[in-house]
């Protein structure tokens, strides 16, 4: 996974431009580079991070999808 296919998945998972989502992990690293890559999309302005939550097995996402072309 990479930082577009992160914003792939949150335009999935929006109801209008709200998404909440839960992604699964494997390793404690992989969870921190979903963290940087929603925190990176957050930089560009493409979203705006609300919530980001690491679990033991997930990393929970909420926020809202700003415009961004597809």
């Amino acid at each position: 996974m990479n930082k577009m296919e992160l914003l792939r998945i949150l335009r999935k998972a929006s109801r209008g431009n709200i998404f909440s989502i839960e992604i699964p992990k494997v390793t404690h690293e992989d969870g921190r580079k979903m963290e940087q890559w929603a925190d990176g999309l957050q930089r560009e302005g493409k979203i705006k991070l609300r919530e980001c939550v690491q679990r033991d097995y997930s990393v929970y996402l909420h926020g809202i999808m700003k415009y961004a072309p597809k």
